[in-house]
């Protein structure tokens, strides 16, 4: 009997499309001789729908067209079971379709943060990926670099920044910000896709990094630019109990800071440098132009896989997360830089190198859904008590 998938993607996030190319690409490699899969597309205002155009990424040039065609449901827990219910209700038909498993790829704030995931338990279906806490922690890249600190993982130093610090005296949190010492790489906290970094050289630089960055948060992370810096990433697949590391990569960025152009834009072009049609989709994350598996020394690659597989399980992750490095390419200092929960492509093109296809790496991550659920059952969370029976309501009105 095949596995009901209900495939969750977009979500209120600045990461809304690269979300969909990342699901779709997905939904193409699943086998659909094990699972029934159903995409269900999260709107930027949080509303779900489901139909064929849902999984068409040609009818994503034109979202209100693709809403008209599609039927929107409300997922909702119905006895026990994480279930769709159609809205408004089909005639006398409520229940649209009970769902066995979710896979949310989703990405960015309102999303990857913690927020679905938290959402997706009270449903009370297996969800692939991290969990609610490993999902906050590792859009926060102040919190990560908090924990990767004290479990004796390498990070750079940094401060972080408030908006409201700042617009109450932008000069002294300025000076501040300066003694780290230029060049200063400034981002928002809990972004990813590189949305909102800068790389400031100078004070007037910093000034406007800041404002750039405080659009699309209330909380900026600065810290030291490396120099000489090569970027070298590692995608690691399991969970706190069992975790093992993919080979590593170096994108070949055509800025010294790799930017959301370069990871999914890139001038509309495919790696030949030809125009890509407008009905053909960006494959994301894969299409980067990059080193794999990356040209270091193995022992430094043995390192980079190391410190990939702590930092994962140090935040309890499972299903699959790529943790980015920064090296220092002259003296060989390295740093991690932070780690995605939910990286694009699902950092499938990592894993083809060892042997793991993707249909597989899929299927992996299911079973590690399926497993987590189980240990969940296996807790207590709740206590037969006859403690309402028994109370004194006092001045508790009926």
């Amino acid at each position: 009997m095949k596995i009901k998938l209900a495939l969750l993607f977009g979500g209120k996030s600045v990461e809304h499309e690269i979300s969909v190319i990342s699901a779709l690409q997905a939904a193409a490699a699943l086998d659909s001789e094990k699972y029934d899969v159903l995409p269900v597309y999260l709107t930027k205002q949080n509303a779900f729908y489901t139909g064929p155009a849902v999984g068409d990424i040609k009818a994503y040039c034109d979202i209100p067209a693709l809403l008209k065609a599609s039927r929107q449901v409300i997922p909702a827990n119905i006895g026990g079971k994480a279930t769709l219910l159609y809205y408004p209700p089909k005639g006398r038909r409520t229940i649209m379709t009970e769902i066995d498993c979710v896979l949310p790829i989703v990405h960015g704030t309102n999303a990857e943060d913690g927020t679905l995931q938290g959402f997706l338990r009270l449903l009370g279906a297996p969800f692939v990926g991290c969990d609610v806490a490993a999902s906050a922690i590792g859009m926060d890249k102040y919190a990560q670099k908090c924990v990767f600190r004290q479990n004796g993982i390498p990070v750079l130093d940094c401060a972080l920044l408030r908006a409201s610090s700042y617009d109450a005296d932008p000069d002294s949190c300025e000076a501040k910000l300066a003694e780290l010492g230029f060049p200063l790489i400034v981002k928002p906290a809990n972004l990813g896709s590189s949305v909102g970094i800068t790389k400031a050289s100078s004070p007037e630089a910093l000034r406007r990094a800041l404002d750039l960055a405080f659009r699309f948060a209330a909380r900026v992370l600065v810290e030291p630019a490396v120099q000489h810096l090569r970027e070298i990433n590692c995608a690691v697949l399991g969970d706190g109990n069992s975790a093992r590391a993919s080979v590593c990569e170096e994108p070949l960025n055509a800025d010294e800071i790799l930017s959301y152009e370069n990871k999914y834009l890139n001038g509309g072009k495919n790696k030949s440098g030809a125009k890509l049609p407008s009905s053909q989709p960006s494959k994301g994350m894969a299409s980067l132009e990059r080193k794999i598996p990356a040209d270091i020394p193995p022992a430094l690659a043995a390192r980079v896989q190391d410190l990939a597989v702590r930092a994962f399980q140090c935040l309890d992750c499972s299903g699959v997360a790529r943790v980015d490095f920064l090296l220092n390419g002259e003296t060989g200092a390295l740093y991690l830089n932070e780690i995605n929960t939910i990286p694009g492509s699902l950092s499938f093109y990592l894993w083809e190198p060892t042997g793991l296809p993707y249909p597989r790496l899929l299927d992996e991550m299911i079973q590690l859904a399926y497993r987590r659920q189980r240990m969940n059952e296996d807790l207590q969370f709740s206590f037969d008590t006859n403690v309402l029976a028994n109370a004194d309501f006092g001045g508790v009105k009926s």
